[in-house]
């Protein structure tokens, strides 16, 4: 079969070697229904259209999805000064009795 033409399966052939192509384009796993924020984009998603390593989520609502970086510098900032984060003793354990 001459390499321009593709035959249903999604086989070509080229050089006289088959090579199989891909059909469909691979969906990212998620569930429809679901809210995700792409950081490549700065935009609000409904179910994944970015790869895992680009979003944050999932969200159960949309308006969830569109703060999640405001939700993310709060919670970074509760990390920073949380003090058993930085493994200090809290106000309240002050220094443990050796």
């Amino acid at each position: 079969m001459p390499a321009s033409l593709t035959s249903v399966s999604g086989a070509a052939w080229h050089r006289g070697k088959e090579r199989t192509m891909a059909l469909f384009k691979k969906r990212t796993v998620g569930k429809p229904g679901e809210w995700f924020y792409c950081l490549e984009h700065k935009k609000v998603e409904e179910g994944p259209e970015c790869p895992a390593k680009d979003r944050f989520g999932p969200y159960a609502t949309r308006q969830e999805a569109q703060h999640a970086m405001e939700t993310a510098r709060e919670r970074n900032l509760e990390w920073e000064t949380d003090p058993k984060w930085h493994d200090r003793p809290g106000p309240d354990e002050g220094e443990a009795a050796g």
